[in-house]
Parts: C-alpha cells; sequence; structure tokens
C-alpha cells in the first residue's frame, strides 16, 4: 500500500499542473449538479397543478411505474430527472480518462516513466496506483456534485415526492456503486491506451472510445428501449466489477516493463 500511495501522490502532483485536466475535475460536476436544478426551478410552479399525470395527457410509457401517486406537474420534473440522473452515473465514466490518459504517456514525454519502472515497485502496484489517481478524484467529485445537487433540491423547495425519487435505490445503487467501478474501468482503459502511443492528446482522443457504448446505453434508456431498474442497475454492478478485475489482471500481463525500458522513444 505504500508503493500505490507514493505513486498516487506522484501522479496528482503532475497530472493537476494541466489546467485542462483541473476544468474537467471541476466545470463537469458543477455543470451537473447545476443543470438539473435549473431545470426543477424552471417546472416547479407546475407542481401545484391538481391533476393526475394521466389527465394531463402525459403519454403512459412515462407514468407506468414512474409517477404513481404524483401530480402532472411532479410526473414531468421526474421524466426529466430521470434523464439526467445518468449523468451521476456517467461522470465517473468520463472524468478518469483525462486524467489516466495522460498517466504513462505523460511520463514517457518527461522522461519520468523510466526511473519509475525501474524501481522495487510492481506492476500491480504501478497499475494500481495510477488507476486509483484517477478514480479518487473523479469518484469524489460525482459524490459532492451529487451532494451539491441534493442540497439545492432542499434549498429551491422542490416536493418531496420528486426528491423521493431522486434518492432512490435505483439511483443510489447507480451513483454509489456502479459509478466507481465504471471509473475503474475508464481508468484502466485509458492507461492501456496511453501504454501504447506517444503522444498524450492522441491517448485521450483513443481512450474516450470507452464512452461510446456507455452511451448508447444512456440513449437506450432515455428513447425506453431499455428500462432502469435496481435489478439491472445491481446486475450491472455485477457484470462490470468482473470486467474490472479482468482489466487489472490483463494489465499485469500486457505491460511489458523491459520492453517500455529497452524499445520505446
Amino acid at each position: 500500500m505504500k508503493h500505490i500511495r507514493t505513486i498516487i501522490n506522484k501522479e496528482w502532483a503532475e497530472v493537476f499542473k494541466n489546467k485542462m485536466v483541473l476544468s474537467v475535475v471541476l466545470i463537469m460536476p458543477i455543470l451537473f449538479a447545476v443543470l438539473p436544478l435549473v431545470m426543477l426551478g424552471v417546472t416547479s410552479s407546475a407542481t401545484t397543478v391538481n391533476i393526475s399525470a394521466e389527465e394531463a395527457g402525459l403519454p403512459p410509457e412515462i407514468t407506468k411505474g414512474l409517477c404513481g401517486g404524483m401530480n402532472a406537474g411532479e410526473c414531468t420534473q421526474v421524466y426529466m430527472l430521470s434523464q439526467f440522473m445518468l449523468f451521476f452515473v456517467m461522470m465517473p465514466l468520463i472524468i478518469p480518462t483525462t486524467i489516466a490518459a495522460y498517466s504513462v504517456v505523460g511520463e514517457k514525454t518527461t522522461r519520468s516513466l523510466e526511473p519509475l519502472l525501474a524501481t522495487p515497485t510492481s506492476t500491480t502496484e504501478l497499475l494500481a496506483g495510477k488507476c486509483f489517481a484517477a478514480v479518487i478524484p473523479a469518484v469524489g467529485a460525482t459524490f459532492l456534485s451529487f451532494l451539491i445537487f441534493n442540497i439545492g433540491i432542499s434549498i429551491l423547495g422542490i416536493s418531496s415526492k420528486v426528491h423521493a425519487y431522486a434518492l432512490s435505490p435505483i439511483w443510489l445503487v447507480g451513483i454509489l456503486l456502479l459509478g466507481p467501478v465504471l471509473a475503474i474501468i475508464s481508468a484502466m482503459f485509458a492507461i492501456f491506451v496511453s501504454s501504447r502511443v506517444n503522444d498524450p492528446r492522441v491517448a485521450e482522443q483513443i481512450a474516450s472510445v470507452m464512452i461510446v457504448p456507455f452511451m448508447g446505453v444512456f440513449l437506450a434508456s432515455s428513447f425506453g428501449v431499455i428500462t432502469l431498474n435496481v435489478k439491472s442497475m445491481v446486475a450491472a454492478v455485477i457484470i462490470c466489477a468482473v470486467l474490472a478485475g479482468a482489466l487489472l489482471y490483463l494489465g499485469t500481463l500486457i505491460f511489458d516493463r523491459e520492453n517500455i525500458l529497452t524499445k520505446w522513444k
């Protein structure tokens, strides 16, 4: 653990000198917290409408299983909020890409990688340190953003039913469990890419491909093709946790320290 902590501290000292990385870690969480609050604030007056969602003409695919006991305004808010909540799940997937993509190729360009690889630190410790150096800020920023969002809901006086939806088990599982696992997957993939290229910008662009399949899930959920519930979230956590473990194991096999020290330019 001492070696891993040392690597994490070293990564943070180097990476957070980059203004682009800092902007992603700071601005994105704020943006994702503020946007749904603006939406809720603008539509908050609609919650006073004393009619049911069905009477207001909202589609059954929206109201079914989502708007029980809510009026039309609350149901509309919950439906819109369901789209924004996915951003909190996606955030830990996006942020590590910028940090981890720089982790290896950045050290190659500054010629600080060779001394690091020559130390007694094992490959597993090296990968774990670089991975968690990207995961911890991403997860921390996501949790902070989600906290700010919930505080904002209370300040705005949004309906308790709408707030209860934001804190429902499906989103707590997605944000508190699935999000960190996705961050590990994103970070490990970005590290693999970073170890195979010689330009930090190329590494970030290629690593961002990891986001595409998950964006597909996001769009499928938005259009009702995929139904999100607690069971599907738990299943996603288990599957992604296995994938994250496999990536870490695979990384120890393909991360050739000797080849890096002798052949990389």
